[in-house]
């Protein structure tokens, strides 16, 4: 029997991370992954604060020695000096995903103007995909229900394991065998 899917959710946020206020978004990233996906699978949380080294070191612990085969950030995608979630997330990945972002804010642009200013992106270590989302729990879903539809079959491509989503939620995209 193959073993259990682990997903790492990664909250990037100075205040969180400090107990300053209840981390919101890595929360609504579980819950959208247990809304959707109907395989099994375990979550990897992390709070962590706007640390560029201490964001790269995260993922790369959550890639390399926990064994996820997605990471789902949240928060670090602005334009602020502290924001620095996409630069770790280069840093750290042997390719970029630009689609991901680029679709992404293509989809918050069409609910707030300033959408624009988000730096989310995705990509790929090892056989890991890491996808950045916007810090509002609200944003969050509206931006994985964009993307979500392709993560299963990219998990597959990059040798990761068959995660199979809740079609009556959301239905994953996978080529059609000739």
């Amino acid at each position: 029997m193959a073993p259990t899917p682990r997903i790492g959710v990664v909250t990037v946020s100075d205040r969180a991370s400090s107990g300053e206020y209840t981390d919101r978004g890595g929360p609504a990233i579980a819950a959208y992954l247990k809304e959707v996906l109907n395989c099994p699978f375990q979550t990897v949380p992390r709070v962590i604060p706007d640390d560029r080294a201490g964001i790269a070191d995260t993922l790369t612990e959550l890639a390399d020695t926990e064994g996820c085969c997605l990471v789902v950030t949240t928060g670090g995608t602005g334009p602020a000096v502290r924001d620095v979630t996409p630069e770790a997330t280069e840093e750290v990945c042997e390719k970029m995903m630009p689609g991901f972002g680029e679709l992404m804010r293509q989809i918050s642009l069409k609910v707030v103007p300033t959408a624009i200013l988000s730096r989310q992106t995705a990509g790929i270590r090892g056989s890991t995909l890491i996808v950045n989302l916007p810090g509002q729990p609200k944003a969050i879903a509206e931006c994985l229900d964009a993307v979500f539809p392709a993560i299963p079959y990219c998990v597959d491509l990059i040798g990761g394991p068959f995660l199979t989503t809740n079609e009556e939620r959301l239905v994953a995209f996978r080529p059609k065998k000739k």
